[in-house]
């Protein structure tokens, strides 16, 4: 069996190294650490039987050239790289596990909110440039979060808040009124959301649906001292409008770990002084790469039986 792992995370972590050459002896890691375009990336996987991919785009062009794929493992959460339907076509199972780095994000999401509320990202910026700002920011206890999307993530981020004791609205298309009620959440709707919320934190998939759900018509109706948070995917805020809100007054800040171009080449966008911009860790933890990577290991494990 030829099992070919393209995530530079999963292939340089020592630990996955050993549990996957435990299995799989012959198994071909990512070791230089590549960031593959298309024509790579068919090159470098089309012998391959079973795959471990994390964000590496497998669509219908690839798989065409994959004619012994048999399995892809999914390292990470998200399956919007992986084109399902091309799969399903070519009867090519996929491995998956959600929820393996919910509070890896969920931690993010809380560090975003604290360092806004506290005023530290702009107040460490301002002193590494000789700025003495004493302005100590507002207490993030008892402010209003707005959480869409309320899946592993989303629930993880609310028992995380619970201490800070902040009202917290809601919105799904899943009814869950009875965990909303244990927890004391507030269901509705994501005009209602934008308009009351002090952070708005997105935790949403990303697909036709969720793509630039968030524009500058939502930023409108949000408070000028609001916040805005994406630790989930690239393109479910506007990134052009964000750039004009954040440059315009129309929010306080934004606090972005995921991007449609990655990495981002907008310079522009990535120096405002309002914008926390981080190279997708949301979910690189130690804990969580582990975890994901243990979890795409047994998903080839049960599929070869081993």
């Amino acid at each position: 069996m030829k099992i070919v792992a393209t995530s530079p995370s999963f292939s340089k972590n020592k630990i996955l190294q050993e549990e996957v050459y435990k299995y799989f002896p012959e198994a071909k890691l990512n070791l230089d650490g590549k960031r593959f375009n298309q024509d790579e990336l068919i090159e470098y996987i089309k012998d391959a039987e079973a795959l471990i991919v994390g964000l590496e785009p497998v669509n219908e062009e690839v798989l065409q050239h994959c004619k012994n794929l048999k399995i892809i493992s999914k390292y990470g959460v998200g399956l919007n790289n992986i084109d399902k339907e091309a799969c399903k076509k070519r009867g090519i199972a996929i491995g998956w596990t959600g929820g393996v780095n919910r509070l890896s994000v969920a931690e993010m999401a809380l560090g975003f909110m604290l360092m806004f509320s506290r005023n530290l990202f702009m107040t460490t910026n301002e002193l590494k440039s000789g700025v003495w700002n004493k302005s100590g920011g507002f207490q993030l206890s008892g402010k209003t979060v707005g959480i869409v999307g309320v899946g592993y993530i989303g629930k993880e981020l609310v028992r995380l808040l619970k201490p800070f004791g902040c009202k917290i609205l809601v919105n799904d298309i899943i009814n869950q009124d009875e965990y909303y009620t244990q927890n004391d959440l507030i269901e509705v709707s994501k005009e209602e959301l934008y308009r009351e919320s002090d952070f708005i934190t997105v935790h949403t998939p990303q697909d036709e649906s969720t793509y630039n759900f968030i524009t500058l018509n939502e930023m409108k109706m949000m408070k000028k001292t609001a916040y805005l948070l994406n630790t989930a995917r690239g393109g479910l805020i506007n990134e052009n409008d964000l750039k004009y809100a954040l440059k315009n007054g129309i929010i306080a800040g934004a606090a972005i770990d995921a991007y449609v171009e990655e990495p981002p080449t907008d310079k522009e966008f990535l120096e405002l002084p309002n914008l926390i911009c981080t190279p997708h860790i949301g979910g690189n933890a130690k804990e969580a790469v582990e975890a994901m990577g243990m979890s795409a290991i047994k998903h080839l494990r049960e599929y070869y039986k081993l």
